[in-house]
């Protein structure tokens, strides 16, 4: 029922309009994403990285089911990652980007629009001195981004794979991306996923993320720790000294506006700390199904609103 209603809100502009009106809910909006435009992001992304952290940013936008709606995303990417280069950035601030927006759920030719709209992307974080980050979505298409990535991989080894530790596969794929050059961003997930194929309990997806970055960091890859979970930043710590990892040869990531305090602590120590920074128009649709999909997401962005670290 709690999911069914979010699930509602998220496709209401009234209640768009109602939020980003409202002076306190406009500063929540604007505490969690940089903005609606590239510029927006670009501004932020130089703040953060003045501040010693790096980002990795993502526009808004997914399930996408128009052809031209894809194109423009990957457009955007296009124009955010020239945007970043002439503010000479990209040392810092690479992109995250979701194979559903630039048009997997496509009918027909989906997943090779999505792909060569990719490949593109690629191309220009690479002219432009950075690299792209693929996300992971639901399950169901958790086959064809591993092979997008392998793909892109083909002519951009730096292409970075996400890997979501709540999915009983993923101890597997760990040792499959634990290789030289391989960038494997590990994430608890985010999706309401069947208990078929996932953990659903939180200290089940707990231990099995700790599982998955045993092996990443025992492997010669570049692990990439995406929580806020305080037990989980010690425990990847604790392995990085066991497996002699010198900082720099992996990093922590974190949502824009959760835990700030804590990103400033672990970048002022030396760690390459990432925040992921989400800009565009569908801000809206991006926070209410965040906290749909899973209960624990609308938990996390309370507690950040109440707390400073």
């Amino acid at each position: 029922m709690f999911r069914r209603v979010l699930l509602s809100a998220s496709r209401s502009d009234r209640l768009k309009q109602a939020l980003v009106q409202t002076p306190v809910s406009g500063g929540v909006v604007r505490r969690f994403v940089a903005g609606e435009t590239a510029s927006d992001a670009v501004s932020v992304s130089r703040d953060l990285i003045s501040d010693g952290r790096l980002v990795t940013i993502d526009h808004l936008g997914e399930d996408t089911i128009d052809l031209t709606q894809a194109e423009a995303t990957r457009d955007a990417y296009v124009k955010l990652l020239r945007l970043l280069s002439e503010a000479r950035l990209t040392a810092g601030a690479e992109v995250s980007v979701k194979l559903s927006a630039i048009g997997q759920s496509l009918p027909g030719d989906g997943e090779k629009i999505a792909l060569e709209h990719a490949r593109q992307i690629c191309s220009a974080a690479a002219s432009a001195g950075t690299t792209v980050t693929v996300d992971m979505e639901d399950h169901t298409t958790t086959d064809a981004t591993l092979a997008a990535v392998a793909e892109l991989r083909r002519d951009f080894p730096s292409t970075g794979a996400v890997l979501q530790a709540y999915l009983f596969r993923t101890q597997a794929d760990c040792r499959d991306l634990a290789h030289a050059g391989s960038r494997v961003r590990l994430c608890k997930g985010a999706y309401k996923e069947p208990e078929s194929v996932a953990y659903t309990d939180g200290p089940d997806v707990d231990r099995a993320y700790v599982r998955c970055l045993k092996i990443l960091m025992a492997g010669q890859g570049y692990p990439m720790v995406a929580s806020h979970d305080p037990r989980l930043i010690e425990i990847a710590g604790a392995l990085a000294v066991r497996h002699d990892r010198a900082k720099g040869s992996y990093e922590y990531q974190m949502l824009y506006g959760v835990r700030p305090a804590e990103q400033q602590r672990l970048a002022s120590q030396g760690e390459k700390m990432r925040v992921y920074l989400p800009y565009g128009d569908q801000w809206y649709e991006y926070l209410v199904r965040r906290m749909a999909e899973k209960p624990a997401n609308l938990a996390l962005f309370v507690r950040s609103l109440t707390s400073k670290s």
